[in-house]
């Protein structure tokens, strides 16, 4: 009723006043020319089309991939994440997972909750990739959980400019018959969860009546195969549960529980000095763990473990309740089918590049467990460095020619620096004088035989990096530095290659830098190597690495929540209920 009298109202001043009917026609004519004007014209030219953002696809959520989209701030690029776990795991505590030091949902962080705080467009399916087109810049993908079929039910297909492959691995049961069917894993939250509920069921099975002594020590007889840094710090966290919370709760069962760790090597913890290695092994010997060495597992059934002792080739059966395997890393069969399409069939990961580029592919890239770094040898380009060096074509290489290039060298192939340090020679230069036989001389000349010469042991030092979450960090925030980049540059993270094309990179090649390891071995002690070959063994070494890893978890929801559950064990104990 208000609205019809406010019209009325208008209608009669309108009415009685012609000459406000004329403004409001002169205004309406020319604002409409105006608008009109502005249409057809654009300030004199039509509008500009929309710049397309060049679309990244990242396959994983693990180390590598969410390293990646941390540290990805170019808002130029549209990324779409497919992975079938939709958070981030927090891998190194996984041991502690398994006994209840530290709560699941402690370790991880949704992978929404991560991107939510970019200013890069990123959005996430929670889906798993079965095939990757790299021809086509096509991959395939399902929803978790389902399976392919004929039509192809619920399937979709995602384009991409830019592939970033950091799925991670699998473990590797190198074909073990049995391994598959009784044995637990320790990759995934879930696998950790699993085998928190199987340690319990474990104890309330034994503990029930009608039961023999020979069937108790079978349930509580706990093997952990493989005696990597995994196995060994799941097998210390086990001895302390059993030992600290259960024992106490199952009191009649104390004397049934064992704990078995098989190595097929000659030591555990062969990728630690050998001080930590000795003093792991004696640790577990005092703590009652049974530590056999030079045992290779052969077959698994559901109530035996069958391994061969290396040396006399002797079968042993042993009775198991549960086994943990922990031997290493495979690929998953997506990426198998990959490696197959672009030729590289035999090798156990995709090879890339120093730039983490997949070999043989455009635009595709690889990162973390799934891939490994093909580094280029230095005698593939003996010749080529020579002649770079060699400016004046003289046949020969003085000291002060070959030192124009020497950080070139030093950073295209840095195996030439590891040969330098374990030769307790300072630089390159000293190498070029022991090949001329006179290292007195400073102002010699070398021929290209003689260089060869100098550097034919330099690619003995190529190690392949080892597969660990600080390796995939690194990797995911190095490729990120270089998609900020990328456009900037208008050309590809690799580069030219220095030694064939004129030039210098404009991406430094990826370099590991290495920051330590750790080795919690129970009982409030910890074994840790650091950089400079400083090793450091006991309880302010636990402290060490309560501080390092409550550093580097995602998040400061994670932190303060794994935090607490350090305290509530300090406290109150591990809990041993079922959940």
């Amino acid at each position: 009723m208000n609205g019809f009298n406010l019209f009325q109202r208008a209608s009669r001043a309108f009415h009685d006043h012609p000459s406000l009917t004329k403004l409001l026609i002169v205004c309406t004519v020319s604002g409409g020319g105006v608008v009109a004007y502005a249409d057809a014209n654009g300030n004199g030219a039509p509008a500009p089309p929309e710049i397309r953002k060049k679309k990244v696809v990242v396959l994983g959520t693990g180390w590598a991939g969410t390293s990646f989209l941390k540290k990805l701030n170019n808002p130029e690029y549209e990324v779409q994440v497919i992975s079938p776990r939709n958070y981030f795991a927090f891998t190194p505590l996984l041991p502690s997972v398994t006994c209840g030091t530290v709560e699941a949902r402690s370790i991880v962080e949704p992978i929404r909750s991560i991107v939510s705080k970019k200013s890069v467009d990123i959005s996430y399916w929670e889906a798993e990739c079965f095939k990757i087109d790299a021809e086509s810049k096509k991959v395939y993908c399902r929803p978790n959980g389902q399976n392919t079929n004929s039509n192809g039910k619920q399937e979709f297909v995602v384009d991409y400019d830019y592939l970033v492959i950091a799925m991670g691995a699998r473990p590797n049961t190198f074909n073990t018959p049995g391994v598959e069917e009784n044995c637990k894993f320790l990759k995934e939250v879930e696998d950790a969860q699993e085998i928190r509920r199987s340690v319990i069921d474990s104890f309330e099975r034994a503990s029930l009546p009608n039961l023999s002594k020979e069937e108790k020590e079978r349930i509580l007889h706990f093997v952990v195969v493989g005696g990597g840094p995994t196995g060994v710090e799941f097998a210390a966290e086990l001895h302390d549960f059993v030992n600290e919370d259960l024992v106490r709760l199952y009191p009649m069962v104390r004397e049934f529980v064992k704990i078995t760790l098989l190595e097929a090597a000659d030591h555990i913890l062969n990728m630690f000095d050998k001080r930590i290695t000795n003093f792991a092994e004696e640790k577990f010997k005092r703590d009652g763990i049974d530590v056999k060495l030079g045992s290779m597992v052969v077959k698994v059934s559901d109530k035996e473990i069958s391994t061969k002792v290396r040396g006399n080739g002797e079968i042993k059966s042993i009775p198991y309740g549960m086994i943990v395997w922990s031997t290493g890393i495979g690929t998953h069969p997506v990426i198998r089918d990959f490696m197959k399409q672009i030729g590289q069939a035999n090798r156990r990961a995709l090879a890339t590049d120093e730039w983490l580029r997949v070999e043989g592919c455009n635009n595709v890239y690889a990162l973390g467990d799934c891939a490994t770094i093909n580094q280029r040898k230095v005698m593939e380009d003996i010749s080529a460095i020579f002649k770079k060096a060699d400016k004046d074509n003289s046949g020969t290489l003085t000291i002060k020619e070959f030192q124009e290039v020497i950080d070139d060298i030093l950073e295209r192939y840095p195996q030439v620096e590891i040969y330098l340090k374990n030769k307790k020679m300072s630089n390159i230069v000293d190498l070029l004088k022991e090949a001329k036989g006179d290292v007195a001389k400073e102002s010699i000349e070398l021929n290209i035989e003689e260089f060869k010469k100098a550097l034919s042991e330099v690619d003995t030092q190529m190690k392949n990096l080892p597969a660990t979450a600080q390796v995939a960090s690194q990797q995911g925030v190095y490729l990120a530095n270089c998609f900020n980049r990328m456009e900037e540059a208008e050309q590809n993270p690799e580069g030219p290659i220095r030694f064939r094309g004129e030039g210098r990179h404009r991406f430094r090649p990826f370099r590991y830098r290495h920051l330590g390891q750790f080795a919690p071995l129970g009982g409030e002690q910890t074994a840790a190597q650091l950089p400079g070959d400083w090793v450091s063994i006991g309880h302010s070494t636990q402290w060490l690495w309560y501080s390092v890893y409550a550093s580097k978890l995602v998040s400061w929801r994670t932190r303060v929540l794994v935090i607490s559950d350090w305290t509530r064990r300090f406290v109150f104990g591990r809990d041993s209920s079922r959940i």
